[in-house]
């Protein structure tokens, strides 16, 4: 069986909607499981023991939120000297535009053990039926991504 990993970030709420549409949508694959975590509670044995990862963050002026970024120091070193090479998706939820937070992302993320499956999804201002549905449908694909040996 592959395993998903969800590790979100949230202070108003918004990303925490997110994170459960893309984990209910993604825990209905039936061949993969899937663990959703707070940031500040997933480390890097959470990463290492899964096959794949979604992150799940807010733009906080202009910016990464702080505790995916908290989350991407703490597991750098280990999961990149594990050899492991995992495939990653980004959902953000965005006050402003999010093109800051997804730009930051992406150059973090270029120097880590992870490399793009699935598009960035940025939800832009209030979380909407849209916005769960766009989560939902990112869960779905990269968990039958990892279903299929896909990813």
């Amino acid at each position: 069986m592959r395993s998903l990993l969800i590790v979100y970030h949230s202070q108003s709420g918004a990303s925490a909607q997110l994170a459960q549409a893309c984990f209910s949508a993604a825990a209905s694959v039936a061949e993969v499981e899937v663990r959703l975590l707070r940031a500040w509670d997933a480390g890097s044995a959470d990463l290492l023991a899964a096959d794949g990862l979604v992150l799940v963050g807010a733009e906080n002026s202009g910016s990464l939120s702080g505790g995916i970024k908290d989350f991407l120091d703490r597991t750098f070193y280990p999961v990149g000297e594990s050899g492991r090479v995992l495939p990653y998706g980004l959902l953000l939820s965005a006050g402003n535009d999010g093109r800051g937070a997804r730009e930051q992302a992406r150059r973090i993320l270029s120097g880590y053990p992870l490399t793009p499956a699935l598009e960035p999804v940025i939800c832009r201002g209030e979380v909407t039926t849209e916005h769960r549905r766009q989560a939902a449908e990112m869960g779905e694909a990269f968990a039958t991504g990892l279903e299929m040996g896909i990813f």
